[in-house]
């Protein structure tokens, strides 16, 4: 069984890939736009809802496929607000190519855990340590307890 990544880390410890990612946050609205759609497959819309405010919000990501649910990489570590939305509301929505997946289950993983979800070119960031931890959420409609 995967060892959660939570016990691993140093706390406030960012990623190393969190800078060269962090250059991109001002594409964001424009990312929100396209992600999620079928013309850019790499990135999806996480919909999730603030833990405190009860707030909605959408935030860009780059996401995987897997048989049972999606496979996110945490480029800027367990920390960001929307990683802890999802674990905290147990759950979210995913919008990856032109449709809306309702997700369950969340869990933070070593990245290494699931490096067959990554095409070849993206493993090296995880062998080399670039991207450290993955949240694996599941598809609420085949996920049973």
């Amino acid at each position: 069984m995967a060892q959660t990544v939570r016990a691993q880390r140093v706390k406030g410890r960012r990623p190393p890939i969190a800078a060269v990612f962090g250059v991109f946050a001002p594409f964001n609205g424009l990312m929100t736009r396209f992600a999620g759609s079928r013309y850019i497959p790499l990135w999806a819309i996480v919909r999730h809802r603030g833990r405190r405010s009860g707030r909605e919000y959408s935030t860009p990501v780059a996401a995987r496929r897997v048989a049972d649910g999606f496979v996110i990489p945490l480029a800027f570590g367990e920390s960001a607000d929307w990683t802890r939305n999802v674990l905290a509301n147990h759950g979210a929505e995913i919008r990856w190519k032109d449709r809306t997946y309702k997700v369950v289950d969340p869990a933070l993983l070593p990245a290494r855990d699931v490096i067959d979800a990554f095409p070849a070119i993206a493993r090296p960031l995880i062998r080399g340590g670039a991207i450290e931890a993955v949240m694996r959420v599941r598809d609420a409609e085949a996920f049973v307890r």
